[in-house]
């Protein structure tokens, strides 16, 4: 189960009433300072802005490859171990909008942690120290310590029992 606060909302679609959750200049800033982060291709330089104007927690030699979309609304709510990779075009949402409620957690990655290309995690899991999470996954909830999960949706692949194995195996 993901760990999210949920809002209940009246009338309209809870998208509609988005600045009534969120400051309107906070997204303008937010949407600008990533926007230089996806294009830049100065690793140290990201991690600064993310940091310094997104308030995210960031682990040192954490690399974000090019494209990737922290949540816009409320990025502080993302938190990154040290030495972890995320992969091109991969989205980390700590929000979700929905008809009649909206919902914000937390998103966890742990140290050691490589994230494939065009995975989409939501909000509310974590992602255990050392864990390989496969290409276009869609992180739905928590991956335990040291696993290799993959796909849509996502299953696991190898417990880290299995993975030490793998490695002493080749």
């Amino acid at each position: 189960m993901r760990r999210t606060k949920r809002y209940q909302v009246e009338d309209s679609n809870s998208l509609w009433q988005i600045y009534k959750t969120v400051p309107f200049l906070k997204v303008v800033k937010n949407f600008v300072v990533i926007q230089i982060a996806r294009y830049t291709p100065f690793l140290g330089m990201k991690n600064w802005l993310y940091r310094n104007f997104l308030k995210m927690k960031i682990g040192k030699q954490t690399a974000f490859a090019l494209m990737v979309m922290p949540d816009i609304m409320f990025p502080e709510k993302i938190i990154i171990g040290t030495n972890s990779v995320i992969g091109y075009n991969t989205t980390i949402l700590a929000h979700e909008y929905l008809i009649k409620e909206y919902r914000i957690g937390e998103v966890e990655i742990g140290s050691n942690v490589l994230i494939g290309a065009n995975t989409t995690i939501l909000p509310g899991v974590t992602i255990g120290d050392g864990a390989v999470v496969s290409a276009a996954t869609l992180v739905h909830k928590d991956v335990p310590e040291g696993a290799f999960v993959g796909g849509n949706p996502m299953k696991l692949i190898y417990s880290k029992v299995e993975m030490e194995k793998r490695q002493i195996d080749t």
